[in-house]
């Protein structure tokens, strides 16, 4: 899986909320999605936010990758600050977005495989 984290002149970050009756429906996430095969995780981010935000990546640099284990499934995460983009995110398949600061991150009800992302974001 690959993520992305785009922020704005105010330094706030995108999240995107998970569609009701999905794996973890109704938590908050990272835009980004699953890999398919033969894509390198920037090839996936590229692709997934052109997908579900309507953007077009021109640059990204690694954050971090891990491991996260749910009870029914393990998730291998790559983890992309974008740096660049053309187009004006918007949720293309009519999931809610939100700009929210570093520091909402801990309230507003983020995925639990998306906690790490939290300490690598007030660390950068």
């Amino acid at each position: 899986m690959a993520a992305g984290i785009l922020t704005d002149s105010k330094g706030r970050v995108l999240i995107a909320r998970r569609p009701e009756g999905t794996h973890q429906g109704g938590w908050w996430e990272f835009p980004g999605g699953k890999l398919q095969r033969g894509e390198t995780p920037l090839q996936g981010l590229i692709r997934e936010l052109r997908e579900e935000l309507g953007i077009e990546v021109r640059a990204a640099r690694p954050l971090l990758a891990y491991r996260h284990e749910y009870p029914e499934r393990v998730i291998d995460l790559h983890v992309w600050r974008v740096t660049e983009f053309v187009g004006e995110p918007a949720g293309v398949e009519g999931q809610p977005l939100r700009w929210v600061s570093i520091a909402e991150l801990t309230t507003v009800g983020l995925l639990p495989g998306d906690q790490p992302i939290i300490a690598a974001l007030d660390g950068s």
